[in-house]
């Protein structure tokens, strides 16, 4: 198989492509060492994988992660077009971190800001509190402080949905587009439990609900009776 040279798509260098796996038809393992082979990433023989341009030059270290970020807009239940933000995780995969970047980015008090993970497979919006509003939800409970970990599992590519508390107020991270989506999934898994039940009656062979009739009583057998003596 050949590919196109860059002069083709205007790419001055590989630096200036990002490469995905493909996952449920989604942009998976980001692919970012441009001068690893392919084999050394021990990819399955049928992964896909898709390119992404870029407008500049970019060298993601292993420190790095690739963040979606995309800011709520006051009043509705909807998002800014995604924007790109590289998370430096030298110091640590903690809350804390992660929000200091994402309000730096912003230009934004880190205390005026609340943020979320977003899980499109649920359409669910996951929040990620500061640390010290994780300490008073559980009570103290020491758990360690780490968005790799569950329930995050934050990896490159993810959604942050942000909301500016300047202007909104609230905890709500949904969208119309969540709502439309949860319904359709309920329709879908109703459906499925419908067909499953009609399924298991006609492989019964037998009507719902009805009783297994008895079976055939058979001729009844004579008996004898013999008295012995037992003196």
């Amino acid at each position: 198989m050949t590919l196109p040279s860059f002069s083709e798509f205007s790419i001055p260098s590989p630096a200036f492509l990002r490469a995905w796996t493909v996952e449920s038809k989604r942009p998976g393992r980001l692919l970012r060492a441009h001068y690893q082979q392919l084999r050394e990433y021990k990819l399955g023989q049928r992964t896909e994988i898709c390119l992404e341009p870029l407008q500049k030059e970019e060298n993601l270290g292993p420190q790095h992660v690739l963040l979606r970020t995309q800011m709520r807009l006051p009043g509705k239940r909807a998002y800014a077009l995604p924007v790109d933000l590289v998370w430096d995780t030298a110091r640590g995969w903690t809350a804390g971190s992660l929000r200091h970047r994402v309000a730096d980015f912003y230009s934004l008090p880190v205390e005026k800001i609340e943020i979320a993970k977003y899980l499109p497979e649920k359409f669910e919006w996951l929040p990620i509190p500061s640390w010290n509003q994780q300490i008073t939800k559980r009570k103290k409970k020491k758990k360690q402080d780490n968005l790799q970990g569950a329930p995050y599992h934050l990896k490159d590519g993810d959604t942050i949905g942000i909301k500016n508390l300047l202007v909104e107020d609230d905890d709500d991270f949904s969208t119309v587009r969540d709502d439309i989506g949860r319904e359709k999934q309920k329709e879908f898994a109703l459906g499925k439990k419908k067909s499953q039940e009609a399924l298991r009656v006609r492989s019964g062979d037998v009507p719902s609900g009805a009783e297994t009739p008895a079976r055939p009583r058979g001729p009844e057998a004579s008996l004898s009776i013999h008295v012995g003596s037992f003196r």
